[in-house]
Parts: structure tokens; C-alpha cells; sequence
């Protein structure tokens, strides 16, 4: 007589022990899966603060190139007006060129042979030249600044994402 209840009991207090089981899983896992979520947003918060200082020390790079490429702009067009002005010659030694006097056999004693500017300016050949090598120094003062900014960012970055792990 006492038979007949006890496999009722057992299996009630199976479908117990496995419902306890089965509900501190499921409440174990979302208690792991809200873990997860404020791990997870404090890890985004983190990476939008490294991203707001990599934009400033971008935007400060930025702002340096800027200001050194104007610099060199300026020294550029100063370079000009001096080439313009004739303040500019090249090495005389390099440039060597032998006056031609020519004599003129003309009637007229008026027209003599004189040259159309001074002979300390510099020729049409040699503005060019100083002009063309100006521009080269420009360009190289240039790529170097721009190099230098470019190593000098990418050294911020690196540290700054290097302290942040």
C-alpha cells in the first residue's frame, strides 16, 4: 500500500529538482547576459573617450601642418618678390658668361649699344632658374613638414592607445 505513492513522489520531486534547476539556468544566464551589457557599454564609453582624444590630437597635428605649410608659403612668396626685384643671383662661378661688345658701325652717333637692363640684374634664364629652384625647396620643405606630421600622429596614436590598454 505504500507502494503506490512513492513513484508519484519521485517523480514529483524530479519535476521539482529539474524545474529549480532549470529556472536558476535561465536567471543565471540573463544575470550573465546584464553583466555582459555593462561590461559592454562601459568598454563603448572607453572607446569614445580614446576616440575624442585621437580626433583632438589629429585636429592639434592638423593645426601644425597647417601653420608650417603657411610658413612656407610665405617664405615662398618672399623668395618671389626678391627673384622680381632682382635681389636674387645665382653663384657667379656657375654662371659665367662673357660680355659681348659688339660695335656698333651705324651713322648715327646717337644709337649706341646699350643693354635693355642693368648688368648687375640677372637674365630672364637665371629668374627662371632661381624660380624652378625655390619651387623644389618649397616642395621638399613641404613633404618633409607633412611626413613629420604624419610620423608625429601616428606616434600620438600609438601611445594613446597603448596607455589605454
Amino acid at each position: 500500500m505504500f507502494g503506490i505513492p512513492l513513484p508519484y513522489l519521485l517523480l514529483g520531486l524530479s519535476i521539482a529538482l529539474f524545474g529549480t534547476y532549470r529556472g536558476g539556468y535561465h536567471y543565471g544566464w540573463a544575470d550573465r547576459d546584464n553583466d555582459m551589457k555593462i561590461a559592454i557599454a562601459k568598454k563603448n564609453e572607453e572607446a569614445r573617450l580614446i576616440e575624442q582624444n585621437m580626433g583632438e590630437k589629429l585636429n592639434q597635428q592638423s593645426a601644425k601642418l597647417q601653420e608650417a605649410n603657411d610658413a612656407i608659403n610665405k617664405k615662398t612668396t618672399a623668395l618671389a618678390v626678391a627673384n622680381r626685384a632682382g635681389k636674387l643671383r645665382l653663384c657667379p662661378s656657375s654662371n659665367v658668361q662673357t660680355p659681348t661688345n659688339t660695335a656698333s658701325t651705324s651713322a648715327d652717333s646717337k644709337a649706341t649699344s646699350e643693354p635693355d637692363r642693368q648688368t648687375n640684374e640677372p637674365s630672364d634664364a637665371e629668374r627662371a632658374t632661381i624660380d624652378a629652384i625655390a619651387e623644389i625647396v618649397a616642395q621638399g620643405d613641404k613633404n618633409t613638414v607633412a611626413l613629420n606630421a604624419c610620423i608625429d600622429s601616428y606616434n600620438d596614436i600609438r601611445n594613446l592607445l597603448n596607455v589605454a590598454q
